[in-house]
């Protein structure tokens, strides 16, 4: 996905610019729109991934299973389309919100800093999965309730995102009631 860019975020959440995606994640990351999506199959389980060894922050961490940052004119939606197709090569549908409002600001163990508005939703997979190694290095359907109780028992195993992301009320509501539909 070369030339991708982020969208700059001013103190109002407001965009303020657009820097090159790999320029912009270093030590002192600008705050920056992204998008994270737990992805679903017809049984309710949930695709976690694990990202690839070559990725600059969190490399070999499990996480969720797509996240990525809309490109300018780009919608929320058709930004989930678009990574749901680069990383893992699957078609997804009922693209749904879970938590609209999530921002975030982690910092990697190599000092690379995630600084994001990061509005989270939740998708039905719709093909088989073709993982692109140069993003993800492995991948595993789960019960939706046993990765939420290690997200709680043993948070240092996944990304600083996805536990975040589980422990707000908001998004764990609407994980359970899309993965129960």
């Amino acid at each position: 996905m070369a030339g991708e860019h982020v969208i700059l975020l001013d103190e109002h959440d407001q965009p303020s610019g657009i820097l090159e995606k790999y320029a912009a994640h270093t030590l002192s990351t600008p705050l920056h729109l992204a998008f994270s999506c737990w992805l679903f199959n017809q049984r309710g389980q949930l695709l976690i991934t694990r990202r690839s060894l070559s990725k600059v922050a969190w490399p070999g961490v499990w996480t969720n299973s797509v996240c990525g940052h809309p490109q300018q004119g780009e919608t929320f939606e058709q930004a989930i389309i678009r990574r749901c197709r680069f990383e893992l090569g699957v078609e997804i549908v009922d693209i749904t919100p879970a938590a609209t409002e999530f921002r975030y600001r982690a910092v990697a163990p190599n000092g690379i800093v995630e600084n994001e508005v990061c509005p989270v939703y939740a998708a039905r997979v719709t093909s088989e999965v073709n993982a692109n190694n140069d993003e993800v290095m492995e991948y595993q359907w789960c019960k939706l309730d046993d990765i939420l109780q290690a997200l709680a028992l043993t948070p240092w195993a996944f990304s600083p995102w996805m536990v975040m992301e589980a422990a707000d009320e908001e998004a764990r509501q609407a994980f359970i009631a899309f993965a129960h539909r």
